[in-house]
């Protein structure tokens, strides 16, 4: 699977993605006739091969006329999708400033239709968007992982006044990926950078074992004493044997509380509540308290941009006074809903890949229920059908009642 790992130990901005793409083997010449395309005037690159801390990198110049405008994602969304770029590049790009766009109202808390874009919005930080997902698209790439972010140190100036680093958006767009700081000053990982990175990286953590094909080096405006600043990304082929592929790896939240004083049914309508906030899972344990009181953890795990409103939910309705969370990493195998034809008519099938060419599924228990309930027979009699559906379907012999 041929792989991109960004190594962000400089942070990472819109023109340093661009600049590596172009040292990591993207030809200039097919960048520019793709991004062309985009049939917006008023901007040129140019591509120049720059020292950092005596680190050969390529600097992208993206030069564009002075513009008075503030666009409006809707702005954004039309000039991509009137554009004669491919389907995956403008699908890509929008994703993008769909996310950018997300994060901004939800820290303004406005509309996403109301959000409208200062530096990010200017047609240079279109064009280093779309100029990385065409390049992507030219190297092939079919994974993308990414290191833990270096985001800088200090106060940066934005359109809205001084605001400390991370600004308040990259620290939305981080939601799960790991960040650190350190005595750089200054803003290294940079909006754009932010949401390419989040919105394309499924992944974060160490280099995965891969076959290196080569590595390329994108250079910072910045230039700091014995300090690179330059984002390296490495371009290879990542090992199915080594690696599988198939698992999502995902940083989760716990939370955690315990209660001695609360009714069953309130403890019930909790669950409930949680799960329909976007929690992904919620569950009791019997513990013994202090005073030797039964009690009740209360265990919800979600995502972490749920995790403020999860506290929210058990502040507001359990008699708790205090919650304690965690990260926790999950591996998942991926899955899908089939729907299957029955003696008994069409049920759903939550299908997991789980091993090369085995594919195993599982009856939706609610609608099994009450086809159970509605022709008044065995529920296990609807599930082995509707397991036997699946299995012949997947060419396999099914076993169980009819």
């Amino acid at each position: 699977m041929r792989t991109l790992y960004f190594d962000c130990f400089a942070g990472a901005s819109g023109d340093m993605i661009l600049g590596a793409l172009v040292s990591v083997g993207v030809d200039q010449g097919a960048l520019l006739e793709q991004l062309a395309l985009l049939d917006v005037p008023g901007w040129k690159i140019e591509f120049e091969t720059v020292d950092r801390s005596g680190i050969s990198a390529t600097r992208a110049h993206v030069q564009t006329a002075h513009e008075h405008q503030h666009r409006h994602l809707s702005h954004i969304k039309r000039i991509i999708d009137s554009s004669r770029l491919s389907e995956s590049v403008k699908e890509r790009a929008t994703r993008i400033f769909t996310r950018l766009a997300e994060a901004e109202a939800r820290v303004h808390n406005m509309p996403i239709e109301r959000v409208h874009f200062h530096e990010v919005g200017a047609l240079d930080a279109i064009v280093d968007v779309v100029g990385a997902c065409v390049g992507f698209e030219l190297l092939g790439i079919e994974r993308f992982v990414c290191s833990p972010l270096h985001v800088g140190s200090g106060m940066v100036e934005m359109a809205h006044g001084r605001f400390p680093v991370p600004p308040p958006a990259v620290a939305e767009l981080l939601g799960d990926a790991p960040i650190y700081s350190s005595d750089i000053s200054g803003e290294l990982l940079t909006p754009t950078g932010a949401a390419i990175i989040s919105t394309v990286c499924d992944e974060y953590g160490p280099l995965p074992a891969m076959r290196l094909e080569r590595a390329g080096y994108g250079a910072g405006t910045r230039e700091y004493q014995r300090f690179p600043n330059v984002l390296r990304l490495m371009l290879g082929a990542t090992d199915d044997n080594l690696i599988n592929k198939k698992r999502t790896i995902e940083k989760l939240a716990v939370i955690e509380t315990n209660i001695d004083d609360a009714s069953p049914q309130l403890l019930g309508y909790v669950m409930e509540r949680a799960f329909a906030e976007g929690a992904l899972d919620c569950y009791f344990t019997p513990v013994q308290m202090k005073k030797n009181r039964p009690g009740t953890l209360v265990s919800l795990l979600c995502r972490a941009t749920d995790r403020d409103r999860m506290f929210d939910l058990l502040f507001a309705e359990t008699t708790t006074i205090g919650a304690r969370t965690f990260e926790v990493e999950r591996r998942s195998l991926p899955r899908e809903i089939v729907r299957v034809e029955t003696v008994y008519g069409q049920i759903d099938i939550k299908v997991a890949d789980v091993d090369e060419g085995m594919r195993e599924g599982t009856p939706e228990y609610e609608q099994c229920r009450e086809v159970a309930e509605s022709r008044a027979i065995p529920l296990r009699r609807v599930e082995a059908a509707a397991r036997n559906a699946f299995m012949q379907a997947q060419g396999r012999v099914g076993k169980g009642e009819p």
